[in-house]
């Protein structure tokens, strides 16, 4: 959990003129709360050896730096590694944080936790935490999620917790949460609010932000050992942002790597019908902090539209607003058609199935690999693995069981 010189966000909560805590007066004390807890423990020696040892012993890290050289070869142009988030135990980055919040939960005594979820992963991590502790776990889903992601909502119930399928709005990630916060103002007390991405109120962008950080962490050092220098650059799907972030923020005031965040471009940022407010969004505030949205003119949320439901989000973290507006990342957007063709691209040149999320970083090596030297070294974060769309990407093939 090391800091780098661009250390944010501020005192209070603001990456630049992004983040914030926008939220009722009856959470202002529990995110007080919360904050003064982390930093009391976030250095402390003990809980950096719990937290660590935890993602040792029981997640399973480091996770691997691999070499794909047929994806490498199909490119014909530099080198293409994949950072193995995929062999996390429950099969993607979202362990990290879950981890890192469930040990906050502990120590500030909280019995019973919630969540909200998208594809699910972030469901699977919290439900997997709460069991370990033997805690009360309730994971908040939109409708439409449940039924794209049965695989994992029937992991979570396997797991002890209870899943709230969200039938308000568009029924996806957005109403999720929006009923999570609704919870967590009613069970303020006793409950722990485990956020999955670098999103909501301050403290939790920075919060999840600094748990995922072990990620890029771990990469600067297996650059080293692999290739004896820093990613000429790394990609990654951003949804609301925890992945990316994770393993961009290490990077951060490295300069000669390049960062860059692949949004959801749906049916194409043209059409409207997307998940990509970095690429075509302005700034308002959802869900407790300011950052890029999908909005109206008259500041109401728009629907959004992903065959990926971890990124079918219209906000995204306000860390990643800063970055795309002080110029240090670049955010770009692929359609659901090139996420889709760099799944069955990936799964059958590295025998690895990707989560549809993390095609979406996959399907825009094409364009990147033209523009690099052919000794350029590329880092894609594999944030979580396919199985879990089985079912999406057979009924889209046409294929029935």
């Amino acid at each position: 959990m090391k800091s780098n010189k661009f250390n944010l966000p501020d005192n209070n909560g603001f990456f630049g003129e992004f983040g914030g805590k926008f939220v009722p007066e009856t959470l202002m004390y529990a995110l007080e709360e919360l904050e003064n807890t982390y930093n009391e423990l976030k250095d402390r020696e003990d809980f950096q050896k719990e937290f660590y040892s935890d993602l040792s012993n029981f997640v399973g890290r480091p996770s691997p730096l691999y070499f794909a050289e047929r994806l490498s070869n199909h490119y014909g142009s530099g080198s293409i590694w994949l950072k193995r988030e995929d062999l996390n135990h429950t099969g993607a980055h979202k362990i990290n944080n879950t981890v890192g919040q469930i040990l906050l939960a502990k120590h500030m005594g909280k019995k019973r936790i919630i969540a909200e979820t998208g594809a699910g992963q972030h469901g699977v991590a919290t439900a997997t935490v709460a069991a370990r502790l033997g805690l009360e776990c309730h994971i908040y889903m939109g409708a439409e999620d449940v039924k794209r992601q049965s695989l994992n909502v029937y992991r979570i119930k396997l797991l002890g917790a209870e899943v709230h399928a969200v039938d308000s709005g568009t029924a996806t990630l957005k109403d999720a949460l929006n009923e999570a916060l609704r919870d967590w103002v009613t069970n303020v007390d006793d409950t722990y609010y485990i956020i999955g991405s670098v999103t909501g109120p301050h403290p939790y962008p920075m919060i999840v932000r600094d748990f995922n950080s072990v990620v890029g962490q771990e990469l600067i050092h297996q650059s080293k050992d692999s290739f004896n220098s820093m990613p000429d650059a790394i990609v990654a799907c951003v949804g609301g942002g925890s992945n990316a972030m994770g393993i961009f923020y290490p990077f951060i005031d490295i300069p000669e790597t390049r960062l860059i965040g692949v949004e959801a471009g749906g049916n194409g940022i043209s059409t409207g019908e997307h998940a990509a407010p970095l690429n075509d969004g302005t700034p308002g505030v959802l869900h407790g902090a300011r950052s890029y949205l999908m909005q109206d003119e008259s500041g109401q949320i728009m629907d959004t539209k992903s065959v990926s439901a971890g990124l079918d989000y219209p906000g995204v973290g306000p860390e990643h607003s800063w970055l795309k507006d002080i110029g240090r990342a670049e955010y770009v957007a692929v359609n659901d058609d090139e996420a889709l063709k760099a799944f069955h691209e990936v799964t059958e040149l590295e025998g690895i199935m990707p989560a549809l999320e993390t095609a979406h970083a996959f399907a825009y090596l094409g364009p990147l690999m033209k523009e690099l030297p052919d000794t350029a070294n590329v880092v894609v974060n594999v944030s979580g693995r396919g199985d879990k769309d089985i079912n999406t990407v057979a009924e889209i093939d046409g294929i029935k069981f």
